[in-house]
């Protein structure tokens, strides 16, 4: 039986149906487009080997379960669940985003140019935590296009190719983003001076 002709679909029925060269098939396809697009954002073989194989486990479980209804979207569908594991590993490492400004300056290090007092240092680590909070708050393909931009550092033309979409929508949602934290800082000053 030559699979190399069947479609995603019916290699995902053929599996669902018991036959294990299915899976095997899809594997051989994809492997590498999946693999790199996880390299990329956490830049460590091992750790993207480790997020690789959780992300089949999940695969493997939600066919098994029959819970699988992608029609013909295999491949978005598996990035999906790998890029939410990145995500997830991200946020138990509590690693902090680097937000840059327009002119490249990391918007963490920017908030201490000079000596401060522990007042100030206190203000600086709420923003820190605010700035966070607020990030984790955006839809998520607005988040993802933001930890992808600046935790890892990738072009707008890699996060398209990745996350499957045109690079105008790419940067849409960074524009998004950059919009909806700006709308949040804004409400959180009127909160304080209220």
């Amino acid at each position: 039986m030559n699979l190399q002709s069947y479609n995603d679909q019916d290699l995902v029925k053929l599996y669902v149906t018991g036959n294990e060269n299915g899976l095997q098939e899809l594997l051989r396809r994809h492997k590498s487009k999946i693999y790199t697009s996880i390299y990329l954002l956490v830049k460590d073989q091992y750790l993207a080997e480790d997020i690789f194989q959780d992300a089949f486990i999940k695969v493997i479980n939600t066919l098994r379960s029959g819970r699988y209804n992608e029609e013909g979207k295999f491949l978005p569908w598996v990035m999906r669940i790998a890029h939410n594991l990145v995500i997830d590993y991200f946020r138990k490492e509590k690693r902090t985003p680097i937000i840059t400004s327009s002119d490249g300056m990391d918007v963490f290090n920017m908030l201490h140019f000079y000596d401060e007092s522990a007042e100030e240092k206190m203000l600086r680590d709420q923003t820190h935590k605010d700035l966070k909070a607020m990030i984790h708050l955006l839809p998520d393909e607005q988040k993802e296009v933001l930890l992808m931009r600046h935790y890892a550092d990738l072009s707008f033309k890699e996060i398209a190719d990745l996350t499957d979409v045109s690079i105008n929508t790419a940067l849409g949602r960074m524009r998004y983003a950059l919009s909806n934290l700006r709308k949040m800082l804004k409400t959180k000053e009127m909160t304080y001076k209220g």
